[in-house]
């Protein structure tokens, strides 16, 4: 009785808890073994593969499925969003202000050739140069002080659905995460996802919205059992004022005293710091079921990582 092995009937049958890396996940799609998942293009069908990542995962083990990239897994989601609403007001734009016909095919067309011509695309919320170069080119038919309102009207309005459009995902994804079943109906899959590093537009809509669906609640305003949030903490990132994702630390605090998620991840304590590289996901402590968390790596210390990694099993000493 010195020690306790957790869930010593599943030992030698399954792993505990396992960190599921989504950004290469979604990459060209997935297969869950029942059948294959393309490669989602729009913020909603981000969250929802999330989910089913997680809940196909549950299925084959006992303990926590953890997501320890979740702003970086789910930007690019956020940015395909974007170039579709952006693509869809450019044409209500040409439409309205141009009286042009076809505005549709012709919005798509500008687009698609500035992609394919110089790789640049609509990016969300900062100035680019995919909008000299789409100036450059309406105003070759239009004024340039009329080519500025349509480019103007396009960004500001595609900005906003597509912020509208990542709330409903995150909300979705937190009322999934608490209805869907696992184990075969026996609970809703233990789910943890980590995130606050990710200092771009796109990862920053992501966070915001996820904490605000989760200050929401559930439907009637309860507080969400799962996901189980970790907000990763970091000097230079967003601890302190100036740090660029501050503001998100400011409301992390704001939601985790009303709803106790998130909890917090102080990458600058020396047990975490020791792993960290800065720009790269997979060298932050994150951690997964309940709040563990693999880093080391005694075989290979070339490899101590966060993505791929879990544990076998747990142990708890009595004292």
């Amino acid at each position: 009785g010195d020690i306790h092995i957790h869930d010593l009937d599943f030992y030698t049958l399954t792993t505990t808890c396992c960190q599921i890396d989504i950004v290469k996940l979604f990459q060209d799609g997935f297969c869950t073994g029942h059948g294959f998942l393309r490669e989602p293009q729009d913020i909603r069908s981000y969250a929802a593969l999330a989910c089913i990542a997680v809940q196909s995962n549950q299925n084959d083990q006992h303990g926590g499925q953890s997501i320890p990239n979740f702003d970086y897994g789910m930007a690019p989601g956020v940015a395909k969003t974007y170039v579709k609403m952006y693509r869809a007001n450019l044409a209500k734009g040409l439409e309205l202000l141009m009286g042009r016909e076809n505005a549709g095919e012709y919005a798509e067309a500008l687009i698609e050739q500035i992609r394919q011509e110089e790789g640049e695309t609509p990016l969300v919320g900062r100035g680019n140069r995919y909008r000299e170069l789409e100036a450059a080119v309406l105003e070759r038919e239009y004024p340039a002080e009329l080519v500025q309102r349509l480019q103007d009207f396009a960004e500001r309005e595609a900005y906003k659905e597509t912020d509208k459009a990542c709330f409903q995902a995150m909300e979705a994804l937190i009322h999934n995460l608490n209805t869907m079943h696992s184990r075969a109906g026996a609970q809703i899959p233990f789910s943890s996802l980590n995130y606050g590093t990710d200092t771009s537009p796109e990862a920053r809509m992501v966070i915001r919205n996820l904490l605000l669906a989760t200050e929401s609640g559930l439907g009637n305003g309860e507080t969400p059992i799962f996901p189980i949030q970790i907000f990763k903490v970091k000097e230079g990132l967003n601890y302190n004022p100036g740090d660029p994702n501050y503001d998100l630390f400011k409301l992390s605090l704001r939601v985790s005293a009303k709803r106790l998620f998130p909890n917090f991840s102080f990458l600058d304590a020396p047990f975490n710091a020791q792993y960290y590289k800065p720009g790269q996901y997979n060298s932050e402590v994150a951690y997964m079921g309940c709040r563990t968390r693999v880093a080391a790596n005694h075989y290979d210390p070339s490899r101590e990582v966060t993505c791929g990694r879990g544990n076998l099993s747990f142990t708890s000493i009595n004292l």
